[in-house]
C-alpha cells in the first residue's frame, strides 16, 4: 500500500479571499490536483490546507472510485484544516489542538498575547490493512512564512522580523510537542507491535529542532550504526523516512530558489521495517518541477496545482 501526505495549497472555492478568482482557475487547479492523486494512487493520503470542506468534496468528485474523507474540526483563522482521503473506511481516534498538560502557553505577537493550542488541529485515524490496524496522525505545523500586524508579509525593520521569527518558532515547537504527545498516545508504548505513522507539513527540515522533537528517544535513525541495534527506545520511537528518499528528490518545496524537505512521514518500529520505497512527487519521476515561492503567499493565489510535492512511502510485508 502507498501512504502519503500532500499540502494542497489553499484549497478554496472561487470567491474566497484566499481561493482562485474565477471558476476557470478553480477547475484548472482541481484538475491538476486530481491528476496527481490519481497517478499517485494512495491507499491513505493525509492532506493539508483544505480551506473549505466543499472544495475537497469537489476534488474527490473528480477521482475515480470510492473515497472516504475525514477532516479536522479545528481549522485556523483562515479556515484551513488537515484531513485524510482513504480508499477504505476510516475511524477517527483523535482530533485535538490543545497543548498537552504541563506545556505552558507561548507568546504569539508583540502585544504579549499567548496561545495554548495549535493553530490547526491534529487528526488521527485508524484504517484496516492486510497487516492489521494502521493508526495515522496528520498535522500542519506553524509556518516559517511570517505574518506581521496588519496582515503584512514584510517587516518594518529587522528587529520586528527577528521577533516574529521567534514567535513562530515558539509556536512550531509547542505544536511539535503537542503532536509528539498524540504520537505517544497512538504508540501506547508498543511501537514494536503497533503500526503507527505521523505525517504532514511540519514546516521545517529533517534536522530542525522542531522536527527532531517528533522522533522521540534519540538514536537509531535510518542510516546510522544504531538503526539495526534494538534498544528500549524502539517502543516509543518514530523514524523519519527522509533518508530513504532518493537524494535528488529529497525536497518537497522550493523557497526563494532553495530546495527544502518540510513535509515528512514518520513511522513506528514495526512499520519502518516494511517500508520498501519512499519518495516525493510521483513514483518514477525524476527531478521535481515545483514553483519557487517567496515571502508573500498571495503571489500564488489562483495558480494551478500546489507549491508542495506529495511525500509518500510504499509499505510491503
Amino acid at each position: 500500500m502507498l501512504l502519503g501526505t500532500w499540502n494542497l495549497e489553499n484549497l478554496y472555492r472561487p470567491g474566497s479571499p484566499f481561493g482562485p478568482k474565477d471558476k476557470a482557475a478553480y477547475e484548472t487547479k482541481l484538475a491538476s490536483l486530481a491528476a496527481v492523486i490519481t497517478e499517485l494512487d494512495p491507499a491513505l493520503l493525509g492532506v493539508q490546507e483544505v480551506g473549505e470542506p466543499e472544495a475537497l468534496d469537489d476534488l474527490v468528485g473528480m477521482l475515480d472510485g470510492d473515497w472516504h474523507v475525514a477532516l479536522s474540526g479545528h481549522p485556523d483563522g483562515r479556515g484551513i484544516r488537515v484531513g485524510f482521503l482513504s480508499r477504505t473506511a476510516v475511524e477517527v481516534v483523535a482530533d485535538t489542538n490543545a497543548f498537552p498538560a504541563k506545556l505552558r502557553p507561548v507568546q504569539e505577537d508583540d502585544s504579549g498575547a499567548q496561545v495554548s493550542a495549535a493553530g490547526r488541529g491534529f487528526l488521527a485515524v485508524e484504517v484496516a490493512t492486510d497487516f492489521g490496524p494502521l493508526r495515522v496522525a496528520v498535522a500542519h505545523l506553524k509556518s516559517k512564512l511570517l505574518t506581521y500586524p496588519g496582515n503584512r508579509f514584510f517587516p518594518h525593520d529587522e528587529g520586528e522580523r527577528a521577533r516574529y521569527g521567534a514567535y513562530a518558532l515558539y509556536r512550531r515547537a509547542a505544536e511539535a510537542t503537542t503532536l509528539r504527545a498524540l504520537a505517544g498516545d497512538l504508540l501506547a508504548g508498543d511501537g514494536r507491535e503497533r503500526d503507527v505513522a505521523v505525517l504532514g507539513d511540519m514546516n521545517d527540515e529533517v534536522q530542525a529542532a522542531t522536527t527532531q522533537i517528533l522522533l522521540g528517544p534519540p538514536g537509531s535513525e535510518i542510516g546510522t550504526p544504531g538503526y539495526d541495534r534494538p534498544d528500549q527506545g524502539d517502543a516509543e520511537r518514530l523514524w523519519d523516512v527522509a533518508p530513504l528518499i532518493p537524494a535528488e528528490q529529497r525536497y518537497s518545496r522550493v523557497n526563494s530558489g532553495r530546495r527544502e524537505l518540510i513535509d515528512h512521514i514518520l513511522v513506528s518500529h514495526r512499520l519502518v521495517r516494511r517500508v520498501s520505497a519512499a519518495g516525493t512527487g510521483l513514483p518514477g519521476d525524476g527531478t521535481l518541477r515545483l514553483p519557487s515561492v517567496g515571502p508573500d503567499p498571495a503571489d500564488r493565489r489562483g495558480k494551478p496545482g500546489s507549491d508542495h510535492a506529495p511525500v509518500w512511502v510504499r509499505l510491503g510485508q
